[in-house]
């Protein structure tokens, strides 16, 4: 009963976004599971380990967990459960099919199992791998097929997931109208789930819809709700994944503590005998105690330096090292907030890079990654220590100028379009055609508000694009009309 307590603790402690308390229940579970005989406990504690090594995106550990529960199952239904977590783990790490056998194996378990939770679930992953591999199709048949028995079962988390997925899958089969139908269903059961994938997902989908219908106004009101979506899901993944790592250091420290004190209480014992001993051997107890105190101070240094490195990754864009969305956005209203006190200029500019969907689809991702680091690295030969540069998504990016006045900006956005057009000579990005479009509001027109600057600074970024791309526009009160 104790160690079934103590999973529900840890499912419960997921739920609540409390992640390091959490990873810090574990390793005192996973220690007590050789000593569990039953089996329904130990398919609890080991769903656990599997599920939470997932989210926090140590993959191969949750493999292992979900295969040894394959392994150990007596029924379809714990079969199914770690078929489901396998399946699950496979995915989230980016393989884009399932092995001829797990599929046979999985499908046959969760058969059986019948529309339990985690049958439907793994029907749900069965059609993510279609739609990874470009088949939406047959993942609306699957999903369709399974969406009833959803529905009856009536569990928020999977009925939205099972939205969401179906409304990108008719999304990429060309059914506009399912698409936004399946999307706002989805909206509607995460109405208290603000921050999750499916939500994210389905902004997405209604973004892409209005914009192929040509709604611009409701497409740019979708994208700001899909890029806050999206950016507080992502937070919740970096924020599991800093826990595991943060109490992994701790299990770390604390073993390295132990390891000190016992090598300690050693030479402790052996002091009575160099008392006796001559000169020498008293020196050589110092030089060994020196070592010891060093050993710790040294890991101590180590494992404080790594959480300095985790919390900066937490600010930072994985791909360019700038800022990311939500570090700029906090950034930025700071500095908007102290030129306003202050009375001093300064301008936002949003940057996107031009036809970048066909240098990835023409040339593949790697190139697609260089082109947009070697993009970032020119403008960044243009800016000051104090001008704050985020990537706001994919290949837009923002850049706040302060105490630039609206007379000398256009004069270095040039510089830094001008830059852009040249990576395409670089040896990282040969004969590959790059530029990139600028739109720019000032605070003397739009005021200090964020949301403001920003709204108008895409105005501006649209009449550039609308004019031919690969060029400056500053944002007027004729574009608001």
């Amino acid at each position: 009963m104790a160690f079934r307590a103590s999973a529900t603790v840890i499912d419960l402690l997921v739920a609540e976004s409390r992640y390091e308390e959490a990873f810090a229940r574990l390793n005192p579970l996973l220690d007590q599971l050789p000593t569990m005989k039953e089996s329904d406990v130990r398919m609890q504690g080991l769903g656990v380990a599997a599920q939470l090594n997932n989210e926090a995106g140590q993959y191969d550990v949750s493999v292992r967990y979900a295969d040894q529960i394959i392994k150990e199952s007596t029924d379809a239904q714990g079969a199914c459960r770690g078929w489901f977590y396998k399946s699950d783990a496979l995915f989230q790490s980016g393989d884009t099919q399932l092995a001829a056998d797990q599929l046979h194996d999985g499908t046959e378990a969760c058969g059986k199992a019948g529309d339990t939770l985690f049958s439907l679930s793994f029907q749900h992953l069965l059609a993510s791998f279609d739609l990874r591999q470009g088949r939406p199709e047959s993942a609306i048949r699957v999903l369709q097929a399974s969406y009833p028995k959803v529905q009856q079962a009536g569990f928020p988390p999977q009925l939205s997931q099972f939205e969401s997925t179906l409304a990108t899958a008719y999304w990429e089969s060309g059914d506009l109208v399912s698409a936004a139908k399946f999307a706002n269903d989805a909206l509607a059961t995460n109405a208290n789930r603000q921050y999750s994938e499916s939500t994210a997902n389905a902004y997405q989908v209604l973004y892409e819809v209005d914009k192929k219908m040509g709604n611009s106004n409701g497409a740019l009101a979708y994208l700001e709700k899909y890029s806050a979506a999206h950016d507080g899901y992502q937070s919740r993944l970096s924020a599991k994944a800093l826990a595991y790592q943060i109490v992994k250091q701790q299990v770390l420290a604390k073993k390295l503590q132990i390891e000190g004190l016992d090598k300690k209480n050693r030479i402790l014992t052996l002091q009575g005998e160099l008392d006796r001993k001559a000169a020498e051997a008293s020196r050589l107890y110092i030089a060994l105690l020196l070592l010891v105190l060093a050993s710790i101070v040294l890991w101590t240094y180590r494992i404080k330096r790594s959480q300095l490195r985790f919390m900066r990754l937490a600010r930072r864009d994985g791909l360019t090292g700038i800022f990311n969305r939500q570090h700029f956005v906090t950034e930025a209203e700071r500095q908007l907030r102290y030129c306003r006190k202050s009375a001093r200029d300064i301008c936002l500019v949003l940057i996107d890079l031009d036809h970048f969907k066909l240098v990835n689809d023409t040339h593949g991702h790697a190139v697609g990654d260089r082109v947009l680091k070697r993009a970032v690295d020119a403008c960044q030969a243009h800016l000051r220590s104090t001008d704050v540069f985020g990537r706001l998504g994919g290949e837009e990016f923002g850049l706040l100028l302060p105490e630039c006045t609206r007379d000398n900006v256009l004069v270095r956005v040039e510089q830094m379009r001008a830059a852009i057009a040249a990576v395409s000579s670089t040896r990282d990005a040969p004969d590959i055609p790059v530029s990139a479009s600028f739109g720019v509001a000032a605070a003397v027109d739009s005021g200090y508000a964020l949301r403001q600057l920003m709204i108008d600074a895409d105005r501006a970024l649209y009449q550039a694009k609308h004019e031919g791309r690969n060029r400056v526009r500053l944002f007027d009160a004729n574009m608001r009309s």
